[in-house]
């Protein structure tokens, strides 16, 4: 069965393109300019896996003690989001990644943002 693209949304840094959302999970295309980064932000409930399509991201992330560090992801790494665990992503190259999530999609708590957004 074909289906539509559910919604696009511009970003600051790029864009999202929400490509499926049911009661069970979320699946995402999401587009980082070089040089732009998310918010430092984590979520409640919401847990994401994330895999690097092109180019080339550089996360600040909670590790399993919950300190702060920063790792580089390139195509074919997976990035792996728990809830409660801060996380930002800073796009070295242009760079595409596939999300898929739990489906909590209001679920972000900011922490820090460079575009002043709650």
């Amino acid at each position: 069965m074909r289906a539509e693209l559910n919604k696009y949304i511009e970003k600051p840094w790029g864009y999202e393109k929400w490509i499926a959302v049911t009661d069970h999970y979320a699946l995402k295309e999401i587009f980082l300019k070089k040089g732009c980064r998310t918010s430092l932000q984590y979520h409640n409930y919401k847990e994401e896996h994330s895999y690097v399509l092109s180019g080339q991201l550089s996360i600040e992330e909670d590790n399993i003690n919950k300190e702060m560090e920063t790792n580089v992801y390139n195509p074919g790494d997976i990035i792996h989001a728990l809830p409660t665990y801060k996380h930002r992503v800073t796009a070295l190259e242009d760079s595409v990644f596939i999300e898929v999530s739990t489906p909590y999609l209001d679920d972000v708590v900011r922490v820090e943002d460079d575009y002043n957004r709650q």
